[in-house]
């Protein structure tokens, strides 16, 4: 079985999904494909039912995926980890080279990437060319809109770091 990289952060964002899934998702939907029956037992017909039963499948799909990712993960302590070069974990402030924008990204774990939260997977083609490398070296990275370049302005190994700058 392949293991893979999350913090202790995602991992327990991932558990508490799986069990608002288990115990409030899943409960609500069978009481719903219940109730449909109850109001129309021609099930062919019934577009409620239809509608829930449907919704149970993602639901049931979406527990299995979350048990699949939580049994396979390595949970990896940010807090222990220092250094001045990236690895899995560390919070990364570049500065885009042709706007001279600031950007931090944490590299993190696939299934809890998220872009908009400043969380890039460790797949990523940023995170890809960011590990290895340390504060004060340019970096090109292709992206889906074209070659950039950044430069490594600050390496953190802390996330309540990132949560203070974000507070800013």
């Amino acid at each position: 079985m392949t293991k893979f990289p999350m913090t202790a952060a995602g991992y327990a964002a991932l558990a508490d999904e799986l069990k608002h899934r288990i115990r409030i998702e899943r409960p609500d939907l069978v009481q719903r494909i219940q109730q449909a029956i109850a109001d129309d037992p021609n099930l062919v017909e019934n577009s409620e039912y239809q509608v829930a039963l449907a919704e149970q499948n993602v639901n049931e799909t979406r527990i299995a995926e979350l048990e699949d990712k939580l049994t396979r993960a390595e949970i990896v302590d940010v807090s222990k980890l220092s250094g001045n070069t990236i690895k899995f974990g560390a919070t990364v402030t570049l500065t885009d080279e042709d706007t001279g924008e600031k950007r931090m990204w944490q590299i993190v774990g696939e299934p809890e990437a998220d872009a908009r939260k400043g969380k890039i997977s460790v797949t990523s083609p940023i995170a890809r060319a960011l590990i290895g490398k340390s504060k004060g070296t340019t970096v090109a990275v292709e992206t889906p809109g074209g070659a950039k370049a950044f430069t490594i302005r600050q390496v953190e190994w802390s996330e309540d770091k990132r949560k203070r700058r974000e507070q800013v």
